[in-house]
C-alpha cells in the first residue's frame, strides 16, 4: 500500500552436517535472537551438503563447516562457536543486521 515501509525480512539458514540436530537448536536460538530485536526474519535449519546452494541472505554455523562452506556460499557465513550461548548468538544477529541492513 501507499505511504507503508517495506521491511525486508531475512532468509536465514542455521547448517549442520545433516540438518537435524544441532541447526534444528541453532535454528531455535536464531529466530529468538532475531524476534527479541524486532528484525523480520525466516529462519530455517539446513545440512552441510546442499546449504550453498539454498537461497538465503546468510547461513549460520559451526567453526568447522564454516571453513568449508565461506568458499563455495554466495552469502555471509557466521561462525557460531557456541549453539547455546545466548549473548554470542545475539551479538552475532545483531552485527549481522548491522552490516547488512534490515
Amino acid at each position: 500500500m501507499e505511504g507503508e515501509e517495506v521491511v525486508k525480512e531475512f532468509k536465514v539458514q542455521a547448517v549442520c552436517g545433516f540438518g537435524v540436530g544441532s541447526s534444528t537448536l541453532l535454528k531455535m536460538k536464531l529466530d529468538q535472537a532475531f524476534r527479541h530485536h524486532g528484525v523480520a526474519a525466516s529462519v530455517f535449519a539446513g545440512d552441510v551438503g546442499s546449504s550453498t546452494s539454498t537461497e538465503c541472505d546468510v547461513i549460520f554455523t559451526s567453526r568447522e563447516l564454516a571453513e568449508f562452506l565461506t568458499p563455495k556460499a554466495k552469502c555471509p557465513v557466521i561462525v557460531i562457536d557456541s549453539f547455546v550461548n545466548k549473548a554470542e548468538i545475539e551479538a552475532k544477529v545483531l552485527q549481522f543486521v548491522k552490516e547488512y541492513g534490515a
